[in-house]
């Protein structure tokens, strides 16, 4: 056995580049980030062949001391902390202090800065580690030539050069994105792609993910004790990959398992099949409350009230893009953090966030073992949804003389268009509906409210016993009472088998094992599950698709008012379940335009 020994400085430093300096993306991050921290207002990036043969970074921020300079090349040194108080509460990108050293030690590093107040700039590098005099105007320029070349069995992992320069671009607009009062450019082999004035995060938004993107969100603003800013895209905007998700935390770009479950969860209901939505979304609260420091790259936090942050981002979104106009969401949240006694609203809790929104029918089903009790209005509505032959109340179908009014924004009908869409007249101009979208998004809102509340059971004639891992063994114990309330009992039937007794009757035919694997991992690493739920609204979509009104069929004037007023009071009337869209307005310009109206 060899003998215990300290390690080379350099290797040490190698050792840790491994896990801060990924790729060129990952030095080009850690340098923009330093850049930020020194109150730059203006950072030009240049690089060639993907970043590999060189980085060069310039800021016009304070700058660093010379009798500093060769302090920055050293591992954990930093002007970002001092104390475990400060670590608990960081307020700046960096805070390390491995990033430059790291980098040095896989990389030709150069830095030149200028520190406020100096006569003139001084230069140190990797190699030489003796500041010497040189020329700069202001800030400081970080060149990195050659990265890997003192570790050729790493520079092979690289990929081609057109793949490192895309995450290279992806770390440059990440950053850019965050701070849109920075300016910014980014140049390729002595090309500019990218060059971003200062300003609003809107115009900044706009410019990165085009105005297509806006035109299709909904703005996002509201505050408590957190703060939750930025925009959300409508169903509509979908995507077929992940590339435009983007989540800051306190101006850090994140990867989070909790917030990507939250925004998830806010699309559940709009948003179905492998579509997955685009967003710009900024979280910001107490530096105590978020723990950065839990990857080396700092892209993973962890919140000191997760579930706290779970519920207020999951809210929001979902209030945001459940509201019927296309205005952004104002939240009042006060008294969702931990500590104080007030609960977030429910799904059926109407509230100021968004467009108005209206509570519906409290009609809930009994828990009655293996069957579905109703009362005789859920029974009449239940019988409704799901026979295909909706009777649409005239209740609301009286129109005003003018055929407009505010209270009524969708306005009132004027004919139905190859027994498809409903045309309608409203104060801003003419509203077109797709009927049976809408009326499936109404029915459905509907089969949720009348099937809220504790569960109808089906206790299994033989229980159903499966195989767990331990820790889905201790799962089960400790949520048994959360269980029991969603529909399962469930028990011990061996060192490593659970027995299920019983399940919600809607959940009667899915497959049992697969289902309880499923959620006990929800319950075990989320604050709250939503798979049963989830489970639930699937059918709950399919039995409303089946009940709303089909194409072809003749509509009266006041069955299409009737319509009209359903929608206005439903929540996320603006998608039906799949996530398109169920109406669309033409405002009195918009017709004008057509017809050269005025020109």
């Amino acid at each position: 056995m060899p003998s215990i020994h300290r390690l080379p400085e350099l290797l040490i430093n190698q050792i840790a580049a491994g896990e801060v300096v990924e790729r060129p993306a990952s030095v080009l991050k850690e340098i923009l980030e330093n850049a930020l921290d020194a109150g730059a207002k203006a950072i030009s990036v240049q690089l060639e062949t993907g970043g590999v043969r060189r980085i060069l970074v310039s800021d016009d921020g304070c700058g660093i001391p010379r009798d500093e300079l060769a302090l920055a090349l050293e591992r954990h040194a930093t002007s970002k902390i001092s104390n475990l108080d400060d670590l608990e509460r960081v307020g700046t990108m960096g805070f390390r202090g491995e990033a430059l050293a790291a980098i040095a030690a896989v990389a030709r590093t150069t830095i030149t800065s200028l520190a406020e107040g100096a006569e003139h700039a001084w230069k140190i590098d990797s190699a030489n580690r003796e500041p010497t005099p040189a020329a700069l105007n202001h800030g400081t320029v970080v060149d990195i030539t050659d990265l890997y070349y003192n570790t050729p069995a790493r520079r092979k992992f690289l990929r081609t050069d057109a793949t490192e320069f895309a995450h290279c671009e992806e770390v440059f607009c990440r950053i850019a994105l965050a701070r849109p009062d920075v300016a910014m450019q980014l140049a390729h082999n002595r090309r500019v792609l990218h060059r971003l004035n200062a300003g609003e995060a809107r115009a900044r938004i706009a410019t990165l993910l085009g105005d297509d993107f806006l035109e299709q969100a909904r703005e996002i603003r509201a505050e408590s004790a957190l703060r939750l800013t930025g925009f959300a895209s409508l169903p509509a905007y979908a995507r077929n990959r992940r590339d435009a998700q983007y989540f800051f935390v306190n101006g850090r770009h994140v990867r989070d398992k909790l917030l990507n479950h939250a925004v998830t969860q806010a699309y559940a209901d709009i948003l179905h099949g492998s579509r997955f939505p685009a967003y710009v979304l900024f979280l910001e609260l107490d530096p105590a409350g978020v723990d950065v420091n839990v990857h080396p790259a700092k892209t993973e936090v962890r919140f000191r009230d997760s579930r706290g942050v779970h519920q207020f981002v999951f809210h929001v979104l979902a209030q945001a893009l459940g509201g019927m106009g296309a205005g952004h969401a104002q939240a009042r949240m006060d008294g969702w953090i931990t500590g104080s006694a007030a609960q977030p609203p429910s799904a059926t809790t109407p509230t100021d966030i968004g467009t108005k929104r209206y509570p519906l029918p409290s009609e809930h089903l009994a828990a009655t073992p293996g069957r579905v009790a109703m009362d005789s209005a859920s029974q009449a509505y239940f019988s409704f949804a799901v026979s295909a032959k909706p009777q649409l109340s005239a209740a609301s179908a009286i129109e005003p003389a003018a055929g407009t009014s505010d209270e009524n924004p969708l306005g009132y009908a004027l004919a139905q268009l190859h027994g498809t869409y409903i045309l309608a007249q409203n104060t801003q101009g003419l509203t077109l509906i797709d009927m049976h979208a809408a009326h499936e998004r109404i029915l459905y809102e509907k089969l949720k409210t009348v099937l809220d509340g504790t569960p109808s059971v089906q206790r299994l004639l033989v229980p159903a016993i499966f195989n767990a891992s331990p820790v889905e063994m201790a799962t089960a114990e400790y949520h048994a009472e959360t269980l029991l309330k969603m529909g399962f009992e469930i028990s011990a039937a061996g060192p490593r088998e659970l027995a299920v007794r019983t399940v919600p009757a809607l959940l009667a035919d899915a497959p049992v094992a697969e289902l309880l694997h499923e959620l006990l991992e929800e319950l075990r690493e989320y604050p709250a599950s939503e798979a049963i739920t989830r489970r639930r609204n699937e059918l709950l979509a399919t039995m409303a698709c089946h009940g709303a009104v089909r194409a072809h069929r003749q509509l009266t004037v006041p069955e299409m008012n009737a319509l009209l007023r359903d929608m206005e009071k439903t929540e996320r009337a603006d998608q039906c379940n799949h996530g398109r869209p169920t109406w669309t307005q033409f405002t009195l310009a918009d017709l004008d335009r057509f017809f050269l109206r005025g020109q």
